[in-house]
């Protein structure tokens, strides 16, 4: 098979989280209890074998840094290859709608050009889903395809959020990539796989248009390559909004979910903290809810992912919440639909109530 070299772009943002994403780049949220949304796409490439990986930066990259490092979790740090932060460009978080702007990879051409591998998976970070791109870059070589792009069909995201979608014709080839969706469509993933002296074509092409995304130089030359679409049947958890953080967040409670996003051949690495086993307080109740190292339960949970560290005092009540890590929730407190950033306190007999569909922010380090 052809060598394989790895490039994640998290250079881009949704408006919609506020403050959630005020201070880190979407690609570091907290996720899970313990992961952050980055570890998907980074363990599906080491997971694969590939030992060279360029994330591409915005500008507030501190979180992804502190978080990522060397990238030995993912046995990324290495003397050839392992893991590259790419500088990306100052406007790429102003244009949410490409999420590769080609302004990302002129930039970072260098990259590509002394990676010495034939192929390049490019994958975005706020798609969930456990894949080994070997299958992929094997279908890839069998079809002689130019590009492949991965899509899963008749998915619609929870935010309602204008993704791209493939259009194929029998035989498998992509005859149109569009925005918007209709009966039968297939939801691009965010993800695909090029041949890196294609691609580097492309850089030279449209040097002087690199406010465009790569995805609209895909759609217009179509006709004049071998494009493909690779289908994804497997879980795919889309994190484009409040709502479908809390939802995905809340997937995890299902135990298909968990056995499709985290299959014991392919483990998805993150950044070790290691910690005291949780306590439970008598009296306490915690039902169908993730609750992770180092927290102190005294009060009630349902429903819930608990991060690290999150103290949950007598009387407190809890109710599909997502509280990351070091939270402290006061006596009596009582929280619904709730997303809760990092080291928020609540004082005793505070009530806040969301909806599954408008969850409630609480900023980190907020004091209510």
């Amino acid at each position: 098979m052809k060598r394989m070299m790895g490039l994640v772009a998290t250079n881009y943002a949704y408006e919609t989280f506020g403050q959630l994403t005020a201070e880190r780049p979407l690609a570091s949220l907290p996720f899970g209890g313990r992961y952050r949304l980055i570890d998907f796409p980074l363990s599906n490439m080491a997971n694969s074998g590939i030992t060279t990986v360029g994330l591409i930066t915005p500008y507030m990259y501190r979180s992804l840094m502190d978080h990522v490092g060397v990238g030995k979790e993912w046995t990324l740090s290495r003397k050839v290859g392992g893991m590259f932060f790419l500088p990306g460009s100052i406007y790429g978080l102003k244009n949410i709608r490409g999420k590769f702007l080609l302004r990302d990879i002129i930039q970072n051409r260098v990259f590509l050009e002394r990676g010495g591998r034939d192929l390049v998976v490019v994958s975005a970070a706020n798609k969930l889903f456990s894949i080994d791109y070997r299958e992929v870059a094997r279908q890839h070589e069998e079809l002689g395809a130019d590009i492949t792009l991965l899509y899963k069909s008749n998915y619609v995201p929870i935010d309602g959020e204008r993704e791209s979608y493939l259009e194929l014709s029998n035989s498998g080839r992509v005859t149109r990539i569009a925005e918007g969706r209709a009966d039968g469509d297939n939801c691009f993933l965010d993800a695909f796989i090029i041949e890196v002296e294609l691609l580097l074509q492309f850089l030279t092409w449209y040097e002087s248009m690199g406010y465009m995304d790569i995805m609209e130089v895909f759609a217009e030359n179509l006709d004049k390559m071998n494009v493909r679409g690779y289908a994804f049947n497997g879980y795919v958890g889309n994190v484009s909004g409040p709502e479908s953080y809390m939802a995905v967040n809340r997937d995890l409670l299902k135990r298909e979910v968990r056995s499709d996003l985290f299959p014991e051949d392919r483990t998805v690495n993150t950044k070790v903290q290691d910690a005291a086993p949780t306590i439970y307080a008598p009296g306490s109740r915690v039902r169908n809810s993730l609750v992770t190292t180092g927290c102190a339960i005294e009060g009630t949970v349902e429903d819930s992912i608990l991060f690290r560290g999150v103290h949950v005092a007598p009387g407190a009540v809890l109710k599909n919440c997502v509280i990351m890590q070091h939270c402290e929730i006061g006596p009596n407190v009582e929280l619904e639909n709730v997303i809760c950033d990092k080291y928020a306190r609540f004082r005793g007999g505070v009530r806040i109530s969301g909806s599954t569909d408008m969850p409630i922010i609480v900023s980190k380090g907020q004091q209510v």
